[in-house]
This record gives structure tokens, sequence and C-alpha cells, in this order.
């Protein structure tokens, strides 16, 4: 079993923000899936299937964003799923806006609901796809990253989302991460 958790924020409030590109991705991969969200006990949204003969969750934490590792901690408890079948999509503002990069295990990186995820979870060895929302110039971070994408930023992101969408279907296609950062990195 896999689990394929998108970070960002509930509400409407939060939509189509910078910080919510976990959400969008995960949207995006469901949609493909002809996969629906439903509310769950653990504190998050979630979707399953059944891809390759393999179950898959797609989850998206209702705890906001700092606090995501309090979703994702019980369910992989709940479903025993090792820290190696969880990959964790997430904002990232030290790449540039449209770059996509995996990764196979580490740090949070100043990430609040990466460090979430690594105090729950007990183990740095779970998988993420990083998605560049660059670093404001003229504002907060805070502001930035609650902020929405200006249409050319849009653009960017929209490409960086289906690299992301195409990254994570290798990877459950092949089950091989290495080979998928080969190629996507």
């Amino acid at each position: 079993m896999k689990m394929i958790v998108g970070l960002g924020n509930i509400g409407a409030k939060y939509a189509q923000t910078r910080h919510n590109v976990g959400f969008m991705i995960v949207d995006e991969i469901a949609a493909k899936l002809n996969l629906d969200f439903k509310t769950s006990k653990f504190e998050a949204e979630v979707a399953s299937g059944f891809v390759n003969g393999e179950k898959l969750l797609l989850v998206k934490p209702s705890t906001y964003m700092n606090d995501s590792g309090r979703a994702v901690g019980p369910l992989m408890t709940y479903y025993q799923i090792d820290p190696a079948d969880l990959l964790v999509v997430h904002d990232d503002l030290d790449l540039p806006l449209g770059k996509v990069r995996l990764k196979q295990k580490g740090s949070a990186g100043g990430h609040n609901g990466i460090k979430s995820i690594l105090s729950h979870v007990g183990d740095q060895h779970f998988k993420r796809v990083k998605v560049g929302i660059d670093h404001p110039t003229k504002m907060s971070v805070v502001d930035y990253v609650l902020g929405k994408f200006t249409p050319a930023q849009q653009t960017l992101f929209n490409d960086a989302k289906l690299t992301a969408v195409a990254a994570i279907e290798a990877w459950l296609a092949n089950d091989d991460f290495a080979a998928v950062m080969n190629q996507y990195n």
C-alpha cells in the first residue's frame, strides 16, 4: 500500500494559494484516477483506490499545514504503512517557480508541514515531491505563501503540476523512485 499526501491549508480562503500546491497536485491525481475524497476520522480527506493492483491512499490533512503530521502519523499507523511507501507533495520557497525536485529522504528544510510529519512519523525516510514557488522579494513570506499565483506564475505552476503528476505516476507504475528521480530531477 502506498500513501500520497498533499500538503496545504483547508478552507476556501486558502484554495489555489501557493502554500496549497500539494493539495492541487493530489487533486489532479485523484481526478485522473477517478477517485473521490471523503472526510476520515483521521483529520484528513482521503481518497482510495487501486493502481497496478496495489492499494493507494491520497490524503489531504485537514489540520492546517503546520500540524499535518497529526493526520499523517495516525493514518500510517492504522494502515500499517511503512515510511518508504509514503510520498509527500509540498511547496518549496527555495526552488524557482515551476521547478520540481524529488527527494527520497531528508530533513524538513524549514518547511513546517514536513517538520510536523517528521515528528509524528519519527522517520525521515519518506519520499517528497517539492514544487518550487520561489521566494518573495517585496512581501513577507507568510503573505507570499498564502497569496495566489499571478497569471504569469500560474502558467509556470501549471507546467510544474503536470511534471509532478507525471513523476508520481511513474513511481506508481514502476516503484523505482531512484529511477524516477534520475528522470525528473
